[in-house]
């Protein structure tokens, strides 16, 4: 019995690392993409490409095709995802620094265990969920340093987009729980890429943004940025999205806001000699500490 929970425990633990640490590397790559690129055509032609690719390998590895229902409620947890969860991101990325998106993102976990506790009939978050959930958000605070957000003028559309995309976000996140999947997890990956894909590049066309956009003022940095985003980001990490949100309560992926960020920065600091000092390593430590009160008071554990 126990070599049989190895595998998945190895499978989940492989999960969560994909989705805290590729995912955290995206802010800083979606900061790269959009300095050549028009926001809503880079994030559409990132999920329409990264979904066709996934659809090709998988329908010549011999896996079905979802029926029209099943594509019709994929395409609309794409659109909420990816239109709304991702690609306000991506547009307020033009207004509002890295840092405070990081910390509106923190949102998440509380829409997230809302939703699943009163729309999913899910399990009520427990005492211990919500002391982690709280400790997660100080940690964000500390790691974005607040005073010097405050001290500088903050774009409140940008912002606001910003929280409006976590709502958007858990909506399409506990909605693909209600919904019958396709049976690979891959295949509904790929399709809710195409759907939100198809969504973002439809706004792009109603704003007007490929006919003002150069191709061949795309620098090789926002290239760099745009391939990381369409393989690692999208590929790779949704699909693991997916997968955990099949096999982990929403306790415990919602993690990833909190981590996230902690990420964001240790990578500018590598890459962008971004300064890390006290507060950023008790941030990160705080951080630490509300992801394992989380998953430790998870009572949907499959594992």
């Amino acid at each position: 019995m126990q070599l049989s929970v190895r595998p998945e425990r190895f499978r989940l633990l492989l999960a969560f690392f994909l989705i805290y640490f590729i995912w955290g590397s995206t802010y800083l790559a979606i900061r790269f993409a959009i300095e050549t690129m028009p926001p809503f055509l880079m994030a559409g032609t990132r999920f329409f490409a990264a979904g066709l690719l996934m659809l090709g390998f998988l329908r010549l590895k011999g896996v079905a095709n979802p029926d029209r229902w099943q594509w019709l409620h994929l395409g609309v947890i794409g659109t909420f995802l990816f239109l709304g969860g991702n690609g306000l991101v991506v547009w307020a990325e033009q207004y509002i620094t890295s840092g405070l998106a990081a910390l509106l993102v923190s949102t998440l976990p509380l829409w997230l265990i809302l939703l699943d506790w009163l729309w999913a009939k899910g399990p009520p978050p427990t005492r211990m969920a919500m002391v982690g959930i709280s400790l997660g958000i100080v940690g964000t605070v500390l790691l974005v340093d607040p005073a010097r957000i405050v001290g500088s003028s903050v774009h409140l559309p940008g912002a606001g987009m910003v929280v409006l995309a976590s709502l958007l976000w858990a909506i399409g996140s506990i909605y693909s729980k209600k919904i019958r999947q396709p049976a690979s997890i891959f295949m509904s990956a790929a399709c809710q890429m195409i759907g939100g894909g198809a969504s973002l590049l439809l706004v792009s066309v109603l704003l007007g943004e490929p006919a003002q956009f150069d191709p061949g003022a795309v620098s090789a940095v926002s290239l760099a940025g745009f391939l990381y985003l369409l393989v690692f980001g999208s590929m790779v990490a949704i699909s693991a999205y997916v997968w955990l949100l099949q096999n982990a309560s929403a306790s415990r992926v919602s993690t990833y806001a909190f981590v996230n960020p902690a990420v964001a920065i240790f990578l500018g600091w590598l890459l962008a000699d971004e300064e890390i000092n006290l507060h950023i390593m008790l941030g990160a430590g705080i951080i630490l500490a509300g992801v394992f009160l989380v998953i430790r008071s998870s009572v949907r554990n499959k594992v």
